[in-house]
């Protein structure tokens, strides 16, 4: 895990108002001298994070000699048309059943959550599409609880609903069978409004997107023969994206809320980091 800074001492921002993150605000490029060292060095670390979080999702390809944009023909057009439904049921589960864990389970450590749905992803490929299927609320589950034990980790009270609805945010990010290269960190740049309705609703927009991307996860474990073993090595990557993505995601609020630089700048810094001109290349 990336050591950050979080003291108490330093300026604060609320979690309900500044801790917010909205695109407008990321526009143009950031006065670096407003970064200590320490932040600069953190920072860049999290965009090391976000670089590399998919790097496994390409070796998963390999194993299933498949490429991610026709994964999903594999599947029978029945569960490709049901597939939003099913994930947004996922979701709706996930979302009450692992903060209710919380109170009877402890935060366990990254490496044991991938190994947990290692050996369900295994399991449920081991069977075929029908376990596959199974298995997909167990995993969203599963995942969500290893983001909200990252978000307290870095000294967050998931007990909030806003950090709550941020943790289900994580999952707005492109999976890690996308191809997408660390170009993609609109999930880090959406405003969270805290309404009666923000939980149905972040899930209606997340989930056709996760969907996709569950729908490339349950393809590779209805490879035939190596079923059992491209549903492990598909929630390895998954698992292992997902918390990575966590860690930049809680980690960038961290560093606002614990240091001296607002979280604009911090996002502006960040992107430059990601996506340096031409000139510093």
């Amino acid at each position: 895990m990336i050591a950050l800074a979080k003291g108490r001492g330093a300026a604060h921002f609320p979690v309900m108002d500044r801790d917010d993150i909205t695109s407008e605000q990321t526009t143009g490029l950031p006065d670096t001298q407003e970064l200590d060292q320490a932040t600069r060095d953190a920072l860049e670390a999290l965009v090391r994070r976000f670089r590399s979080a998919d790097g496994i999702g390409m070796q998963v390809l390999g194993l299933v000699g498949g490429q991610a944009e026709n994964l999903l023909e594999r599947l029978p057009m029945a569960v490709r048309q049901r597939l939003d439904g099913a994930t947004r049921a996922a979701l709706e589960v996930a979302f009450d059943a692992a903060h209710r864990s919380r109170r009877s389970v402890a935060d366990r450590p990254d490496w044991l959550n991938t190994a947990v749905t290692t050996a369900m992803g295994a399991a449920g490929g081991a069977g075929g599409l029908p376990t596959a299927l199974a298995e997909l609320p167990v995993t969203t589950t599963v995942l969500l609880r290893a983001i909200q034990g990252i978000a307290a980790d870095e000294g967050f009270d998931v007990s909030d609903p806003k950090v709550r609805l941020q943790c289900l945010q994580v999952f707005a990010a492109s999976g890690p069978l996308s191809r997408d290269d660390g170009t993609d960190i609109a999930f880090l740049t959406t405003r969270i409004t805290l309404t009666g309705a923000a939980v149905h609703g972040l899930i209606a927009r997340i989930a056709p997107r996760l969907a996709t991307v569950m729908g490339q996860k349950l393809a590779t474990q209805t490879v035939p023969v190596l079923g059992a073993v491209a549903g492990a090595a598909t929630n390895y990557a998954f698992t292992s994206y997902y918390q990575e993505m966590a860690r930049v995601y809680f980690g960038l609020r961290a560093l606002a809320r614990d240091g001296s630089v607002d979280v604009e700048t911090l996002m502006r810094e960040f992107r430059l980091l990601l996506h340096p001109p031409k000139a510093l290349r």
